[in-house]
């Protein structure tokens, strides 16, 4: 820890886990592991997800809901408490600088991660970084409680392997409804709303449907006002980071409060409701971030953000040790780090959904 910093600022840091932190996403790795088709199930279920959250705006449905709806087929498919866990400890995969940067925040502020993730996914990564699991939040699971027949085990992968055949959804740009897609793709939608909302209830496995509930959309935001209320704070103190739809809520919240809402290589849901999008593959940009947030507060942040340059990380970023490592890791070229406004929100969109893939690979890049 560098010498200048003594104590921990009144602010707080928050961040997403998949994304701004590893490079996983736990969810598609359990699906393509367990279930036989798993990775075409994961990403139409996470599309409909999109549709269902950001388009249809359904009643009692969240961003992040995907992970309570592939839950029968994982279970169908012999997945346990255990051999998730022991799943998701084997393959954690950090963002370079990931373990460093949570050290960091962690010492200068209090510092929490709220991730749409299993508790079991969440547990192996604080594991590895030493990142206290009781400053996170996160969706509990526990899969055991669950008991299925042969029989419902038999249907469920029967309808695995249908929505494995069905075409992937494409939502078109500025669409205000279902109607507004092909008609392709209002047919695979009603058939997955036929799928999830009146077969599946009728089974037993069913009830995971209802019993689990991910930490996403509504549920980070929640999350954030929690931990504002925990840490008597304003949400103007608050830096958030994300990087996905999940996200677009708690985000919006801090930056429409006057906190900073950080997209780090985000899709494009996380790009429109943040102050400054970043676009790099090592984390000391969040460091460098967060150490001048923690002093300056939102303005001092993006009066970096606006001069950001070799020469403007001297001006602002009080930690030497933070200087050098961006001085070694991009010596070659400085990552891009800008902020959002209406003129480049939608080549940051883009530049940002390109950028993602990069890092994380294109099956999980292009997920919501």
């Amino acid at each position: 820890m560098p010498a200048e910093v003594s104590q921990k600022s009144p602010r707080v840091f928050v961040s997403d886990c998949e994304g701004p932190i590893s490079k996983n996403d736990n969810a598609f790795e359990l699906a393509e592991h367990f279930v036989h088709k798993g990775d075409k199930i994961f990403a139409l279920v996470s599309k409909y997800d999109d549709v269902l959250a950001d388009i249809v705006k359904k009643q009692g449905y969240k961003a992040g809901d995907t992970l309570r709806l592939i839950l029968p087929f994982l279970k169908a498919y012999g997945a346990t408490d255990a051999k998730i866990r022991d799943f998701s400890a084997r393959n954690v995969l950090l963002v370079p600088g990931a373990k460093d940067t949570l050290k960091f925040v962690s010492e200068m502020f209090s510092s929490f991660i709220v991730s749409t993730s299993y508790e079991q996914y969440i547990f192996a990564l604080c594991m590895l970084t030493g990142f206290p699991f009781q400053n996170t939040y996160c969706t509990r699971l526990n899969l055991d409680n669950y008991q299925i027949s042969a029989q419902e085990t038999k249907r469920l992968k029967e309808l695995g392997n249908e929505i494995a055949s069905l075409p992937m959804i494409e939502i078109p740009k500025n669409a205000g409804s279902v109607a507004d897609f092909s008609d392709r793709d209002q047919a695979t939608v009603e058939r997955l709303d036929e799928i999830f909302w009146e077969e599946l209830p009728e089974l037993e496995s069913g009830r995971m449907l209802v019993d689990v509930n991910p930490v996403g959309g509504t549920e980070k935001a929640r999350a954030v006002q929690d931990i504002v209320t925990k840490m008597d704070c304003s949400l103007d103190h608050v830096m958030y980071v994300g990087d996905s739809i999940t996200d677009a809520q708690a985000l919006r919240l801090v930056k429409e409060n006057g906190g900073l809402a950080v997209s780090f290589n985000g899709n494009r849901y996380s790009v429109r409701e943040s102050n400054v999008a970043v676009l790099s593959g090592n984390t000391v940009v969040t460091s460098v971030l967060a150490q001048v947030f923690s002093r300056q507060g939102k303005e001092g942040a993006l009066n970096l953000v606006n001069d950001w340059s070799p020469l403007g990380l001297e001006k602002y970023c009080l930690v030497p040790v933070l200087c050098e490592k961006m001085k070694l890791q991009f010596a070659e070229a400085f990552p891009q780090v800008e902020q959002v406004t209406a003129d480049n929100l939608e080549r940051l969109i883009s530049q940002s959904s390109v950028f993602r893939k990069t890092v994380r690979g294109e099956a999980i890049g292009k997920l919501g």
